[in-house]
């Protein structure tokens, strides 16, 4: 019979190699790490030194001559009233539906997780032509919309509605799986301690998912002010009117105006370098 220090002994050996055979040799980190940079560098440095240096290849009062374009300033504000409009609708229906997938059990539950992700597997195209052909003069609800003199296609408010139906999954994709994983014992603990239920999600539930919130928040922005298949569809890309900025920087390059297209560009490429900081601190925020 063994005793105990001879069935250490051969465990103790084989540890050494089992955690030296789990871990990645110097050579081939490094060449992880080399490919990721030039990939990084290839597919998204490349892009935006192009997009920088077209921008500024007629001079620093050229550029900004072009962006105070009055078409361009108001695709800029079309744009950003469209994000004001959509990302706060979007968190408000975001938490409503992480809340109830999560703290409630229904029939259907399943079925409502996957209804809520349909604009991922939907083209931004065909949600396009869906809504005019709901909503426009000859859509199902286009003669009940004109009896009342309602126009909905080719106006403001349709790029709206797009623009909602193409990024509503974001939000509610980021707090589903966290507030999953948190569980509900700490609202269950403070309605049992007699908070009521604003003061539960409030001070409980609002301040365990507000990373994630911002999170989800962060992405929807970045689509909602990137979108373009869809918006062009309902928008009719009526110049000064309907243009949103992407649909501008397509009208300013067809009209050969390569400097304009490109200072609209760097507009919004700088839009999303400011996302993509904002969700790297948010990331080790949450991280942390």
């Amino acid at each position: 019979m063994q005793n105990a220090a001879d069935l250490v002994v051969p465990a103790i050996a084989v540890q050494p190699s089992r955690r030296h055979g789990a871990r990645p040799s110097r050579p081939s980190h490094w060449l992880l790490i080399i490919s990721a940079i030039l990939l990084s560098v290839l597919f998204i440095g490349v892009p935006m030194l192009v997009i920088f240096t077209y921008a500024f290849r007629e001079g620093i009062a050229v550029y900004f001559s072009q962006i105070a374009q009055p078409a361009t300033l108001h695709a800029v504000w079309l744009t950003v009233l469209t994000a004001i409009v959509v990302v706060p609708i979007n968190m408000v229906f975001g938490i409503c539906v992480a809340w109830l997938v999560t703290r409630f059990r229904f029939p259907g539950r399943r079925l409502l997780i996957t209804f809520v992700e349909i604009p991922f597997s939907v083209s931004p195209i065909v949600a396009g032509v869906t809504y005019l052909f709901l909503y426009g003069s000859q859509g199902l609800l286009g003669p009940l919309l004109d009896s009342y003199d309602i126009k909905i296609m080719f106006t403001v408010p349709a790029i709206i509605l797009v623009s909602l139906f193409v990024t509503s999954p974001f939000v509610a994709r980021e707090l589903i799986p966290l507030m999953q994983a948190q569980g509900s014992e700490d609202e269950e603990a403070a309605i049992t301690l007699g908070a009521t239920g604003l003061q539960t999600f409030f001070y409980i539930t609002l301040p365990n998912i507000r990373w994630a919130l911002l999170y989800g928040a962060v992405l929807c922005n970045a689509r909602v002010m990137g979108e373009f298949g869809a918006v062009s569809v309902v928008s009719g890309a009526i110049r000064g009117q309907t243009n949103t900025l992407p649909l501008q920087i397509e009208l300013l390059f067809n009209d050969y105006n390569v400097t304009g297209a490109f200072a609209a560009s760097s507009t919004l490429a700088l839009i999303a370098v400011v996302t993509l900081v904002l969700k790297y601190l948010l990331e080790r925020k949450q991280t942390s």
